[in-house]
């Protein structure tokens, strides 16, 4: 049977999921959503002997009917392959009594590798279905992970363009040359003067501005995104959440049907998001835990019911969850308000205006499969240390986040299973980690960190981090915020 995507802010939009994925966006600024969400049609007797790319295979195509099933397997095979350092993929650490689901062992070392390395085979493919003759410019948001995974995916792939902003003073400073140093004559990254929100802002801006999409077609052009608002991006993340589940019950560790909890450090809600499609696709999660740092709008709003993002930015030690704009949050705002469009195109016609909302006492009762929690600096900085002192393992600033946030909450959750995503290397936040562990005082330049990082964590360097030390730098561009536009002309030659 077909499954066919909806906007979030009007449901007269019926697309394939081809089409979702080509148009990133909604024409009417919403989110595609499935018109119902899948279940799984195996059971996990035969998902725990599965490997992650037929894991991968068993459920995309639930989500993506209108591929076919060489189609599909072949953008899994070309996505998940020798760019990832280990053979599982996504392997599960059991540390203490705590599992960590490490999503960073692709090709720039952080989780947006898990969904970025297979959306541009299935946007070329997706191309090739819609018969679009046009060269399809991806553009795109970055807090600092997306856009590296996001350029590397993309890199000189026929068809494509990819223009990528960051916020010049929000990204570590790893982050920020794993982007500049992007090979690709397709590549382009623009470094604004501003936060990850202005630059969220901007590029929904210009995915909604009909004067410029017009100028595009003429110049045969088309947008299209590689954030987590682009369905081709949110469905393969629910893969590792059902791979996870089906691993704990191969291990032995739980019994089929026991619940586990799933822990997600998110800003963006994205990645969370995912891991509540694969619980109402058939994983037995109990709980889903949203970890926040000090930009805790995600917190107060599960605490209240209110999604208010008038309040200082803080720039933080995770500056991936820096974001105060929760774009996939509109997908969860659309389920609660009973699919109903028209409520949840003025919600966020009230967080545009007004930069808040007020959801009802009914649709927070439908909030109860969720948890929240957040972590202070001192709280993740403390995390960090106290995970190591006791198990010589090291995590990054985000996944400590989660990791406080889920001890946190171990009273409540008594003897279950805890399932952390672990969303990227500690050698991406070589200094944020290493100033945790009471190790990076005397040193100003963090690149210099990371031997000492490998020495006391065990881990050989990343080979992502090891190619960045000696490139050269090729990305110079930077804008002001209100001058995003500006720059996407000037490099289309528009």
């Amino acid at each position: 049977m077909n499954l066919y995507y909806t906007s979030t802010r009007n449901s007269d939009v019926r697309v394939t999921a081809s089409q979702a994925i080509l148009s990133g966006l909604a024409p009417d600024g919403g989110l595609f959503v499935p018109e119902s969400l899948p279940s799984l049609d195996v059971s996990f007797e035969q998902l725990k002997e599965m490997s992650y790319q037929e894991t991968a295979y068993a459920v995309m195509k639930q989500f993506l009917t209108d591929f076919t099933e060489e189609e599909l397997k072949s953008c899994i095979a070309k996505a998940y392959d020798s760019k990832f350092d280990t053979e599982e993929i996504a392997p599960l650490a059991k540390i203490d009594d705590t599992y960590y689901l490490e999503l960073f062992h692709g090709a720039t070392i952080a989780f947006k590798d898990m969904a970025l390395s297979i959306l541009p085979h299935l946007l070329t493919v997706s191309a090739g279905k819609n018969k679009v003759d046009k060269e399809i410019v991806i553009l795109t948001a970055t807090s600092g992970d997306t856009g590296k995974a996001a350029m590397a995916g993309f890199a000189d792939v026929k068809g494509t363009r990819i223009i990528v902003f960051y916020p010049k003073d929000g990204v570590s400073r790893v982050q920020e040359l794993q982007m500049v140093t992007q090979k690709g004559s397709n590549v382009d990254v623009v470094a604004i003067h501003g936060n990850f929100d202005h630059a969220q802002s901007g590029v929904k801006a210009m995915f909604e501005d009909k004067e410029l999409a017009r100028e595009l077609e003429e110049a045969g052009y088309q947008f299209s995104s590689a954030n987590s608002i682009n369905i081709g991006r949110l469905v393969p993340q629910v893969v590792y959440y059902v791979y996870a589940y089906a691993k704990l019950l191969k291990y032995g560790e739980i019994q089929e049907g026991g619940q586990i909890d799933i822990v997600v450090p998110t800003g963006n809600f994205g990645n969370i998001l995912a891991a509540y499609y694969a619980k109402r696709m058939g994983v037995s999660v109990h709980h889903l835990i949203c970890a926040s740092n000090q930009n805790k709008v995600l917190f107060d709003f599960f605490q209240t019911g209110v999604y208010d993002k008038n309040r200082e930015f803080v720039l933080t030690s995770s500056p991936s969850m820096d974001i105060l704009i929760s774009s996939n949050l509109e997908r969860l705002i659309h389920l609660i308000a009973d699919e109903d469009a028209k409520k949840t195109r003025a919600f966020m016609e009230r967080l545009k205006t007004s930069g808040s909302y007020e959801i009802t006492a009914e649709m927070k009762e439908k909030l109860a499969d969720f948890r929240a929690g957040y972590a202070s600096e001192e709280d993740t900085a403390a995390a960090i240390r106290a995970v190591y002192e006791k198990t010589g393992y090291v995590m990054d600033p985000h996944t400590a986040v989660a990791s406080h946030v889920c001890r946190s909450q171990k009273e409540e959750s008594g003897s279950r299973k805890c399932v952390i995503a672990s969303t990227a290397s500690p050698f991406k936040f070589v200094k944020s980690v290493m100033d945790a562990l009471g190790k990076g005082e005397e040193e100003t330049d963090e690149l210099e960190l990371l031997p000492k990082l490998e020495n006391i964590s065990g881990v050989s360097m990343p080979g992502a981090v090891r190619e960045i030390l000696h490139a050269r730098v090729l990305h110079t561009t930077e804008c002001d915020a209100d001058r995003m536009e500006d720059a996407v002309k000037k490099i289309l030659k528009l």
